[in-house]
């Protein structure tokens, strides 16, 4: 019998013990580097927050919000005073105070060589007790960055804090998220959430390319509208006030928001020849609501072969860029007035869609656009993890590096299924993904961004552990990761009760300890239905329905965040606890001589069980389709489906 690969990994967890580094602190994405120092530290009430030139006001924003949740007062001043703690925030090499006071610590300033991104150095020592903190970064960005890790050490409040220095860095420049499965695009909530999910776990990239909304495709060329209907909400539509307010908080995130166009086989038409100009049109009306980046889709309309064709498609990208810059990257822009390169995903991203020699005649045509354009592929195949050998090859038909769009955890062809366990369960649960993929320790790219599932809130799971790993590729434990990811996403106390539920939410339940005792009750009221006991079974459906009813709570929570997980979860949450429901009612009726229920009463157990694939409560909304062609339509949550689910029809047949 295979061994459930969820069983698995947490056998080999258990078997190989806890690996994770002994830091007084629980920092993630893990940081490369850190080293404890002497003394411990506390915070005065009034926090003093030197800052120099250099860094920007979201950096300033990030630094007062993360004090005042703490409940400290935080004043701005050019020279600390002797009676407050002091956080000194600041740009290596820049001679200003953060500088200055990162040399008096006699801080080592040797990653700042190294050829890594989001450098920065985060140092907490004492000052008769008092908390002094230095972030320095090599730009503003890294500093907001560092931020995150100053952030993550006030979980353990702020007093008697361990001094500590972090030395930290990304491996990968580009992390985070491409908005470009097919299925109803994210609500305007749900983004602006998983942007500060982001700027708290460092990752930085969101490329929205949502297949469904229209104006990505379809009207690639017209206004966001200024109003939509309740129904136009419900297919995941945008306004232009909702587009601007994204920007915003992408920003204040440090989130490159990417809003990106898809003008289809019009981009590469011979015949098109004002397609440019409607693309610089479009982003201009973009770039006013707060866009300061863009991107270019042609996937999924056709490869073109042909010569022609294939020079255009490169002519037009290069002269694109050019307008781009032209436009908003001029000497005396100022730097929040630029727009960042161009992304661009091309028609034939899985490079084993055509012959080899033709793989390489559509590559080899991209070479002559500019290098600091980013050009996308999912590899191999379209459900490709990640790997040198595919970065190789197409690095060497290009000439150049490509970027990786990661079609994981992506639910669109598997829209009944959610996938919130760890990184290695998911590949086995995913229809599409090898199940034997891993995650290589050194993987040489910049630029690797998850399309995710439909359930945006849900994806934050899966989301923090490839943060994980793009920050720190050599340390990424991904069980570690995953235990990590459940804390962090619906809180210390709720994390258990989910890990608790994951194997039952998802689809693939065999091998569960739930499944193991419906064996074995199975078994015993196969060879002799009046002893067969069914206690223990009984009492493990009451374990799951209990922790159903606790993660439930999260509707109700003052948190935004937790009534959009638990708004995502509820199909499935509420299936699995009807399931479980009925199967404790029906286990009773079967087993247990003094129960007073009677056929009847069972029957209208069954009828619901038979309602719980059509109640609405299990149920949620799927898009289809794109540019003219997007359908609506209505499914219903599986979970449990392998073991728990058929156990429901195996105990009706012995009635």
């Amino acid at each position: 019998m295979k061994l459930n690969p969820f069983i698995l990994s947490l056998l080999l967890l258990v078997l190989s013990g806890n690996i994770s580094a002994q830091s007084p602190y629980t920092i993630y994405p893990v940081p490369q580097e850190y080293t404890l120092t002497s003394g411990k530290a506390s915070f005065t009430h009034t926090v003093d927050v030197v800052a120099e030139a250099g860094i920007d006001r979201y950096t300033l924003d990030r630094v007062e919000q993360i004090l005042q949740e703490q409940g400290l007062e935080v004043v701005f001043t050019q020279k600390p005073r002797s009676g407050n703690s002091t956080v000194y925030l600041g740009v290596n090499g820049s001679g200003g105070e953060a500088d200055k006071r990162a040399s008096k610590l006699s801080l080592s300033r040797d990653l700042f060589t190294l050829p890594k991104y989001d450098r920065h150095i985060v140092s907490l020592t004492s000052s008769r007790g008092k908390a002094q903190v230095v972030v320095l970064g090599e730009n503003t960005d890294a500093v907001f960055y560092g931020l995150a890790t100053l952030e993550q050490i006030f979980d353990r409040g702020t007093e008697n804090l361990p001094c500590v220095t972090f030395y930290d860095y990304a491996d990968v420049r580009n992390r985070g998220v491409i908005e470009g499965y097919y299925g109803v695009p994210y609500s305007e909530e749900v983004t602006a959430d998983l942007f500060r999910f982001m700027a708290r776990y460092k990752l930085n990239t969101y490329m929205y390319g949502a297949k469904s909304d229209p104006y990505h495709s379809r009207h690639w060329d017209k206004a966001y509208p200024e109003k939509i209907s309740d129904k136009e909400r419900r297919f995941g539509l945008m306004t232009q006030d909702m587009m601007r307010h994204l920007c915003e908080v992408a920003h204040q995130c440090k989130v490159n928001f990417i809003w990106s166009i898809h003008p289809g086989q019009s981009f590469t038409a011979l015949g098109d020849s004002d397609v440019l100009e409607r693309i610089m049109s479009k982003f201009q009306m973009m770039y006013d609501l707060g866009v300061r980046q863009f991107g270019v889709f042609v996937d999924d309309v056709g490869v073109p072969s042909d010569d022609p064709t294939l020079k255009q498609g490169a002519d037009r990208l290069t002269e694109l860029q050019r307008l781009v810059d032209e436009r908003w990257n001029t000497p005396d822009a100022s730097p929040a007035d630029t727009v960042k390169p161009l992304q661009y995903v091309p028609q034939l991203y899985a490079y084993s869609w055509v012959k080899p020699e033709q793989a390489r005649r559509f590559w080899e045509s991209l070479s002559p656009v500019p290098d600091k354009v980013n050009i996308y592929t999912t590899g191999k195949n379209v459900w490709s993890v990640p790997n040198s050998t595919d970065l190789s090859l197409l690095d060497d038909y290009i000439g150049k590096e490509v970027a990786w769009w990661w079609n994981y955890p992506c639910n669109d062809v598997d829209v009944t299924k959610i996938f919130i366990a760890d990184i290695y369960t998911n590949f086995s649960d995913e229809t599409h993904i090898d199940s034997s993929a891993t995650l290589e320790s050194s993987l040489p790219l910049s630029t690797l961004i998850i399309n995710p599932m439909q359930q945006g809130a849900l994806s934050k799971i899966p989301l923090f552990s490839v943060g994980d790993y793009t920050w720190n590729m050599d340390t990424f434990d991904h069980m570690e990761s995953w235990y990590a990811s459940l804390e962090a996403v619906v809180g210390e106390g709720r994390a258990e009760v989910l890990r608790s539920l994951v194997p039952y939410l998802r689809y693939y339940d065999a091998g569960s300890p739930l499944d193991t005792l419906i064996d074995q009750f199975k078994s015993a009221y196969t060879l002799d239905p009046s002893s067969a006991s069914a206690d223990a079974l009984i009492q493990e459906l009451g374990k799951i329905s209990d922790a159903c009813d606790i993660l439930a709570q999260m509707g109700d929570s003052a948190s935004e965040s937790d009534t959009l997980f638990y708004a995502d979860l509820r199909p499935w949450l509420l299936k699995l606890k009807s399931m479980t429901r009925h199967g404790s009612l029906m286990l009773r009726a079967l087993t247990d001589e003094s129960s007073d229920i009677d056929r009847v009463t069972f029957a209208k157990s069954w009828s619901a069980i038979e309602g719980v694939d059509k109640s609405d409560d299990h149920r949620f909304d799927i898009l289809t389709g794109m540019g003219s062609d997007i359908t609506l339509s209505v499914r219903t949550a599986e979970p449990a489906a392998e073991s728990l689910r058929p156990f429901l029809d195996w105990l009706l047949e012995q009635f």
